[in-house]
């Protein structure tokens, strides 16, 4: 093909009418889709699986040396050169093993993404907007976010050079928007929600030429995120001993807000499916917090398009009123057999501990909530204790240390003797 994308992308395909276009031909969204505020018109990326077969071996593939994402060059969109140099991926599966034990679970695993350069799993995303933006000879990205996709965004555009935006309602935490800040993103705090800022973001891009990386509205952004499921895979089949290069695992647990990253996991397991390389689909479970369920209530009344909701999580990067990518993410639950949750705020912010403490996991109360979302999972008997399930923790504590604090409490203060340290500790 040619140009700033991958010679094996044969080109992108509506989630909602099935209209086909040759890469390039469209920007970001279908033509069905009627406005800013709708969530129709959503595409997914269609690769030449034949090609891909004849050119790569999975073996090579799955036990590359690259560093980041360069590892899974020939399965991303953009051509071959054009990532930035800031390592994004290879972050660690953790056999949770103690957390596992306290579950009667002895197949328990995290996918620890809060190891990602700015913390949290959507630098991956980011990294292929940066590249993309460099390849179509963009000099600015833009981004709404909550925070952590902003932050993903500065710290990658910051490696490459690339100017950056950022659009962030005025409640992202402080902690997130220093991020933006110190990479020396240009931040705006949008007197509103998260939906004001992304369609703000999009008219924003449209009238000023940037590079949009809104996530839900770029479509690339789902295959940056996939990514986690190709690793995933990988070292599932490492951890059993290499016998086949990739292996999939009973379930996935994702906490979910537009859908994005849980669309990307499902987009991942169906790439490796579609080329052979793993012999089914792992069940994939989204988690919501009951203070922004939009997804949950689809789900389970059979909707395709989400009614909106007020969102009022403490979880805020899964704080969403009307999800931006909602067809990918119920196609994510619907066509594996998995299911969506809904946990309330309090079981997600006592999730932070347990995978703190016995995993040695710090997450934002965001990647806590797949914790919270296997407990109601166990209780209920949707997941069984005999499977091989995997957490993905999708950004550190570090993000939000006030929550943190909550479920933690504060240090003792003492004098500076020894007796006081017995004392505080309930010793003689």
């Amino acid at each position: 093909m040619g140009g700033p994308f991958s010679p094996f992308l044969q080109g992108l395909r509506c989630t909602r009418c099935g209209r086909e276009y040759a890469a390039g031909e469209v920007a970001y969204v279908c033509g069905c889709r009627p406005n800013v505020g709708s969530d129709l018109g959503t595409l997914d990326a269609v690769y030449d699986y034949r090609a891909l077969r004849e050119a790569v071996t999975p073996g090579a593939l799955a036990r590359s040396p690259a560093s980041g994402l360069e590892a899974w060059e020939p399965l991303l969109p953009v051509a071959p050169g054009h990532l930035p140099p800031l390592p994004v991926g290879r972050t660690p599966l953790l056999h949770a093993r103690r957390l596992g034990a306290a579950l009667g679970m002895e197949r328990l695993w995290v996918k620890d993404d809060s190891r990602n350069p700015s913390g949290s799993l959507k630098d991956r995303a980011s990294a292929i907007a940066v590249a993309l933006a460099q390849a179509l000879g963009r000099e600015t990205v833009a981004t709404a976010s909550t925070g952590n996709a902003a932050a993903a965004l500065a710290a990658l555009s910051a490696a490459a050079g690339l100017a950056s935006v950022i659009f962030v309602p005025q409640a992202a935490p402080r902690a997130k928007i220093a991020q933006h800040l110190a990479y020396g993103s240009r931040v705006l705090a949008v007197e509103g929600s998260y939906d004001d800022a992304f369609d703000l973001c999009v008219a924003a891009c449209d009238a000023l030429g940037w590079y949009n990386r809104n996530t839900g509205y770029n479509p690339f952004m789902t295959e940056g995120k996939k990514t986690v499921a190709l690793e995933l895979a990988a070292q599932m089949a490492q951890a059993h001993g290499g016998e086949q290069p990739f292996l999939a695992p009973d379930a996935v647990l994702v906490p979910v807000g537009d859908g994005c990253i849980i669309g990307g996991v499902h987009k991942g397991f169906q790439d490796l499916l579609a080329l052979g390389w793993i012999r089914r689909m792992p069940r994939i479970y989204g988690i919501q917090s009951t203070q922004s369920s939009a997804l949950y209530r689809a789900w389970q009344t059979g909707l395709e398009i989400p009614e909106p909701v007020e969102a009022t999580t403490r979880a805020d990067s899964i704080g969403v009123n009307a999800p931006r990518d909602p067809v990918k993410a119920l196609r994510a639950v619907r066509e594996t057999g998995g299911a969506f949750l809904a946990v309330e705020d309090s079981a997600i912010l006592q999730a932070i501990l347990p995978l703190a403490r016995r995993v040695g996991v710090f997450p934002e109360p965001a990647g806590a909530a797949a914790y919270a979302g296997l407990l109601q999972a166990l209780e209920s008997g949707t997941v069984r204790r005999d499977e091989t399930v995997v957490l993905l923790v999708t950004g550190t504590g570090l993000k939000d240390v006030n929550a943190a604090m909550e479920v933690a409490g504060e240090p003792t203060a003492i004098p500076p003797d020894l007796e006081a340290v017995r004392e505080a500790l309930g010793r003689e």
